[in-house]
């Protein structure tokens, strides 16, 4: 495995081994988001995306993509409408550049994450596990010294009236390189052309428990799903290397293009099955911006996912 360090390889599998504690371990699915669906479509680049990167799909007309939309938690029967388990859903991009090519962006619909590094994720997930097996003086002890956990935590996260009404933000910054070799830093942003739309409590527990897998079939066999890919860009004295710090929402942002999604495809299908999304973009002008979560969540990924095709043999490509 790829991950740069034997302490980093140790640091993933310890962190899949705290997802699996506080889910529990359910073979051949994710151990976070692992209720999930998957959407074909394509992006079509703006006039302002090449300038901001030489990434291949900034310049192109246009390029075929494969979205998953997810719940949180690792268990894959989790009711759509349950809100004390609405946690951030999870959006999956994946741009298909050429045979066997491609680059990803994963986003969650909280802005901001509760911490810093790959170790303090690790204490928070075991204060989580221990909080749900009757220590909840775990989590408290953790929260009281990270408020930026406790504000996540606490950020309202109401649930939506489909996944294609739904807002979603890039974990970690990145870095864009232009053609003309200049680097400018950001973080990604999607948004539903038709605007963001939630359900009130009430509403809520009306629905069925698949309501968001159901609705959006439905809805793309009336017309297609238009998602703005925008990238948030950062100031002077902004941190590019600390994901649990927010940048102000008045930031400018570049608008990329835009997502069509056109049907709902089945995410069984051997191809789409064996997808492990990358958090590293791992494309010409796009790059890490040295935020250490963006390493180490690659490295779960590909741990995760490797342990995914084991169930189902789909090998190691």
């Amino acid at each position: 495995m790829p991950t740069g360090t034997i302490e980093n390889a140790a640091l993933a599998e310890q962190l899949l081994d705290a997802l699996d504690a506080l889910s529990g371990l359910h073979p051949g699915f994710r151990p976070a988001h692992a209720k999930g669906l998957m959407c074909s479509g394509t992006f079509t680049p703006s006039p302002e995306a090449a300038k901001l990167t030489r990434a291949p799909h900034a310049s192109r007309p246009s390029t075929p993509v494969t979205v998953r939309y997810s719940n949180s938690t690792g268990v894959p029967t989790i009711p759509d409408n349950d809100p004390a388990k609405s946690g951030p859903r999870g959006i999956a991009i994946r741009f298909h550049l050429a045979d066997h090519v491609h680059t990803d962006i994963i986003a969650h619909s909280t802005d901001g994450f509760p911490v810093r590094t790959g170790e303090e994720f690790l204490t928070f997930l075991r204060a989580a596990a221990a909080a749900g097996v009757g220590q909840p003086q775990a989590m408290g002890e953790f929260l009281a010294a990270h408020p930026a956990a406790k504000r996540f935590i606490e950020t309202p996260k109401p649930i939506p009236t489909s996944f294609a009404r739904e807002a979603f933000f890039s974990v970690t910054a990145l870095k864009f390189t232009s053609n003309q070799g200049v680097s400018r830093y950001g973080r990604f942003r999607i948004r539903p052309a038709v605007g963001t739309d939630y359900l009130t409590s009430e509403d809520a527990a009306a629905k069925s428990p698949d309501f968001l897998f159901d609705e959006i079939g439905q809805r793309l066999a009336k017309e297609p799903v238009k998602l703005g890919l925008f990238v948030q860009m950062a100031e002077p004295g902004d941190d590019v290397t600390n994901a649990s710090v927010n940048w102000p929402s008045g930031r400018s942002e570049i608008p990329l293009g835009t997502i069509t999604l056109t049907k709902r495809v089945d995410d069984q299908e051997p191809e789409l099955r064996k997808i492990i999304f990358d958090p590293l973009p791992r494309v010409d002008g796009i790059d890490s911006a040295g935020d250490p979560l963006t390493q180490v969540r690659a490295d779960i990924y590909l741990l995760s996912g490797r342990r995914r095709r084991a169930v189902f043999g789909d090998g190691n490509r």
